[in-house]
């Protein structure tokens, strides 16, 4: 699978190995352009290219989001246009300025990230988890009990592919709904966020499919 990655902080540098680590092709963009991550590329080997955030976006049949929040209006939207578009970003309003729609509940921060990426198809995922955790917690009681991911999504074949890309990295899927429904369950400041949860504890949590 080519998997795109815009943002290599922890989060996207994390994921970078992990699909790389299971085979996958990947190209890997940030703000400051490709010579700023050479080091990175030559670390995590030949599967790993750096690129631009339009070349990654172009370049993956997923491509996930791994900036902070307060950037997703910067996004190169043409280029992310009929992809599967993996929301992992957390909005802090201490970092990212408050927005009255998301302080109010009115929407969820992916439902603004897939209003600015019409033609993309949104799916919340990767966001609940620390980085470091998501390191090394992979596959953590074998193939009987893994750690949860939830998985939330506007489009049922796009939430697939990802729940895919999931288990491929070693852990458990977990469907957690719509980006309105779901996207709450798992955003910063819920019971689950950064739990580390078992994925039938985390299924128990959450509900399945709301």
């Amino acid at each position: 699978m080519r998997i795109g990655l815009i943002g290599a902080g922890h989060m996207g540098s994390t994921l970078a190995h992990l699909c790389a680590d299971a085979g996958d092709d990947v190209a890997i963009a940030n703000s400051r352009g490709p010579d700023t991550l050479r080091d990175l590329e030559l670390m995590l080997g030949e599967h790993v290219i750096a690129a631009t955030p339009d070349e990654a976006a172009r370049f993956g049949d997923i491509v996930v989001l791994a900036v902070p929040f307060g950037h997703y209006q910067d996004l190169p939207a043409a280029s992310l246009a009929g992809k599967t578009v993996v929301d992992a970003c957390n909005y802090y309003p201490q970092r990212d300025g408050h927005r009255p729609e998301l302080d109010d509940g009115r929407v969820t921060s992916s439902e603004l990230i897939q209003r600015e990426l019409p033609g993309a198809h949104v799916v919340k995922a990767f966001n609940a988890m620390r980085w470091d955790h998501l390191r090394d917690y992979r596959h953590s009681a074998g193939a009987l009990r893994r750690y949860g991911i939830p998985v939330s999504s506007d489009d049922p074949a796009a939430k697939w592919r990802v729940m895919d890309l999931v288990e491929q990295l070693g852990y458990e899927p977990v469907d957690a709904g719509t980006l309105r429904a779901g996207g709450r369950k798992h955003q910063p400041g819920t019971d689950v966020y950064t739990a580390d949860l078992w994925a039938d504890e985390l299924r128990d949590r959450i509900g399945v499919d709301a």
